[in-house]
């Protein structure tokens, strides 16, 4: 019989049968030992490397599925090392044959892929065969049995789908109310628009150089730093009322609330371009991106909304009213704001809000205050620019903007260990029944000695309060450009 070849490649090199044999033993250890290296990889690593990834992108429907994902996968691996805790401690004791320990690198990969694909049935197709494939892996190494990964995946899943109980899920569609029934100017290419592009908004994209290519014949006029922004707006307010077209923003919501007050005024229609760090008004507009924008500027779509208005009595100038396009609150949130702005320079906004959480929930004391008549002692009090989604503690989108209504949540800080009882609440999903909590609507609120007492913060900014505020709407005074019917 003939020799077998020697194969010139990357195989073992082999002269005959004996050696062949020996050799494809060596390739399925080789196969096997590869196996178990990457089936026995930290489960946690590239999941989280994945959710940094979608929370670097700059889109809120990417940076909320990041932190439900983490956040469940982050809860699955806490319940199985309690459970594993449990269970050695009992080491002592017979251990049943039946005994069945949830897996967890099986609940981490299940926690983290049940929550993706609750906020992305998208991702979640996407991430399902990579789930399965490192599940079934880990199955097949041996070192949990059968039961603990079923009992583990079991477990992730339950998890990732408690969350919704504290963090409902949020819909990406625009405010029922706000649809497109309002006349407003086409703008074909942005002619006629002017546009005030906020550098200090805060945003990750330039979005100066975009909007030009999305609108080349829009008039922009860049607020940089240290200049007056409500000159620039000013400025371009009356400019637009003499030549036709419509004013717009590009900036965060404390930018796109000083236009819109002199939109409101004017009666201009107002183009908002979400370019700062949360752009929650927009959106709740619907307007997720520039190009969403521009192409209702181009289309001619719009709509009227409502705006809260605050309007304040005792102050040394006199009676005034202001605006506010999504939230207005008193309490402990104003000192929060000026903790993060002064941190925020050094550490970043988002761990600087975090530390200024910790110190201000630390060292804060409740507000008194007379609501209506009755005396009050409040750790916080919100107003929204109509009814905010969820009911619950956390308030994140609002699915109209022009109902008439102002949605008033508050923790009431007479009772005792009102702190405590907040968080236990919220975390046991009682929040509706706790006596700390309380959730109405309204259409008109008096709120007295809140001068007394420290500022008020309307869409992020603080601002001094004076002895009386009142809050009401201003029904469908804002006309804004809206997307154009799908």
């Amino acid at each position: 019989m003939g020799r077998w070849p020697i194969r010139e490649c990357g195989w073992p090199r082999v002269r005959h049968r004996g050696g062949y044999a020996v050799g494809m033993r060596h390739l399925r250890a080789l196969d096997a030992r590869l196996f178990v290296r990457v089936a026995s990889a930290h489960p946690i690593l590239p999941w989280v490397t994945g959710a940094a990834v979608m929370g670097l992108s700059g889109n809120r429907g990417a940076r909320r599925t990041a932190l439900r994902a983490t956040g469940s996968l982050a809860l699955a691996s806490a319940a199985v090392s309690i459970a594993s805790r449990s269970a050695s401690s009992h080491r002592l004791l017979p251990r049943p044959t039946t005994r069945v320990l949830p897996s967890g690198h099986a609940a981490a990969v299940a926690a983290f892929t049940t929550a993706a694909t609750l906020e992305s049935p998208r991702l979640g197709a996407a991430l399902l065969p990579l789930a399965t494939a490192a599940t079934v892996f880990r199955a097949r190494t041996g070192a949990p049995s059968t039961g603990d990964v079923l009992a583990g995946v079991a477990l992730g899943i339950g998890i990732a789908a408690a969350t919704c109980r504290w963090w409902p899920l949020h819909v990406d569609e625009p405010a029922e109310a706000a649809r497109p029934n309002v006349p407003v100017p086409a703008l074909p290419a942005g002619l006629g628009l002017i546009a005030v592009v906020n550098s200090d908004a805060g945003g990750d994209t330039p979005a100066e150089a975009e909007l030009r290519i999305l609108l080349p014949m829009t008039d922009i006029r860049l607020c940089e730093s240290g200049v007056d922004l409500h000159l620039v707006l000013d400025r371009a307010a009356k400019d637009v009322l003499a030549n036709g077209g419509a004013l717009g923003v590009v900036g965060g919501d404390g930018t796109v609330n000083a236009a819109a007050v002199r939109a409101t005024e004017t009666g201009l229609p107002l183009a908002v371009f979400p370019g700062g760090t949360l752009n929650h008004f927009a959106a709740d507009l619907g307007l997720a991106t520039l190009k969403a924008t521009a192409d209702a500027v181009e289309a001619g779509c719009g709509g009227a909304v409502d705006l809260g208005r605050v309007t304040t009595e005792g102050s040394a100038e006199g009676d005034s009213s202001t605006y506010f396009l999504n939230t207005f609150s008193i309490g402990v949130y104003p000192e929060l704001v000026r903790a993060r702005e002064a941190r925020e320079a050094r550490l970043g906004k988002w761990p600087a809000l975090a530390v200024g959480l910790l110190r201000v929930l630390a060292d804060g004391t409740p507000r008194k205050v007379t609501i209506d008549g009755r005396h009050r002692r409040l750790w916080l009090l919100f107003a929204g620019n109509s009814r905010y989604d969820p009911p619950g503690f956390a308030p994140s989108y609002r699915r109209s903007l022009n109902d008439g209504l102002l949605d008033i949540r508050a923790v009431n800080g007479s009772h005792p260990f009102a702190r405590t009882r907040l968080i236990a609440a919220f975390l046991t999903g009682t929040l509706a029944r706790s006596r700390v909590y309380q959730a109405t609507t309204v259409t008109r609120l008096r709120i007295d000695g809140v001068g007394e007492e420290g500022d008020y913060t309307r869409d992020g900014e603080v601002s001094p309060a004076a002895d009386t505020l009142l809050l009401d709407k201003s029904v469908r005074a804002l006309t804004v450009y809206l997307p154009p019917p799908r």
